[in-house]
């Protein structure tokens, strides 16, 4: 696949059986990437269209908080994903890749082990664990802690949060919450082995892209994890990392990430347009080709 961007595509919306954009190459493409949002829940748009202008028929869908869907990120089903899947095939797409970007990272490399027809990941600031919910479920219930996802209806094994942490920064303004993960990995480290998103047993190749510095969690040492387990078995894996990078890599063609007033992400704009820019030919090579190699950071 080439990383130039060519402007023949076509857009169609989606609103069953979610919301979402299909954007793909008006001549078509064996090649479909299903885009995940993180916890903003939007519909990557842009993202798909640089997906598109690279030769690929790229799907982005509101996977929660839209109708039929539960409002946070809490027990949902990993069919929704399969569902996209589905509808890739049925365009034409011969290889299908998942590209979904933290709790989207989640559930791409968990669609991967459940779904075998998924040939490639890339998860962009993953974890390597399957954590609860953020936000509420179907019945308006935030607590007691619950899955993020759930199969065949019945939830994964999680690591739920420790809300004795407290923020270091002062009240107001955006909070660095990755020292939360962190005491929630040492309070509940009896869950961490049911919990583990076993991307040993996938069949897809797998991308991992992460930075040092993201202050939302422990990315670049999840991705390590990660690498860690698919090369305990001879899997394929491939980690592209920047120490000074933060939670939101930014593709080329992508516009910056807007600041959060909420959280702090780590890194700096130029940074993680350093790491996208590093990870984008073989982001390219993962999606198109399936020839992301064995070699490490």
């Amino acid at each position: 696949m080439s990383g130039a961007l060519s402007t023949d595509i076509t857009e169609r919306e989606l609103t069953r059986p979610w919301e979402g954009v299909l954007i793909a190459p008006a001549h078509g493409s064996e090649v479909g990437v299903l885009v995940l949002s993180g916890s903003s829940g939007r519909v990557e748009r842009e993202r798909a269209r640089i997906l598109a202008g690279c030769g690929f028929a790229a799907l982005a869908i509101r996977w929660f908080g839209g109708p039929g869907q539960p409002p946070g990120i809490c027990e949902v089903p990993l069919e929704t994903f399969t569902a996209a899947v589905d509808l890739l095939r049925l365009g034409g797409a011969r290889r299908i890749g998942v590209l979904g970007l933290s709790k989207g990272a989640e559930a791409a490399l968990l669609t991967a082990v459940y779904d075998p027809r998924v040939d490639a990941v890339v998860a962009l600031s993953p974890t390597s664990l399957v954590w609860c919910n953020i936000g509420p479920g179907r019945d308006g219930a935030q607590h007691p802690y619950r899955s993020s996802w759930t199969w065949r209806e019945r939830p994964l094994p999680f690591v739920p949060m420790d809300d004795s942490w407290v923020p270091a920064e002062p009240d107001g303004g955006p909070v660095a919450i990755r020292g939360w993960y962190e005491l929630s990995e040492r309070t509940f480290a009896h869950s961490l082995a049911s919990a583990e998103i076993p991307v040993d047993t996938a069949r897809a190749d797998l991308l991992l892209v992460a930075g040092g510095d993201d202050e939302l969690w422990p990315s670049l040492p999840f991705a390590e994890q990660l690498a860690e387990r698919r090369r305990s078995v001879g899997a394929t894996v491939r980690l592209i990392a920047r120490d000074d990078a933060g939670h939101r890599p930014r593709l080329p063609g992508e516009s910056p990430a807007p600041a959060s007033p909420h959280f702090r992400y780590g890194g700096t704009p130029e940074a993680d347009a350093l790491l996208g820019r590093a990870a984008w030919p073989h982001i390219l090579d993962a999606l198109g080709d399936g020839r992301a190699g064995a070699e490490g950071r």
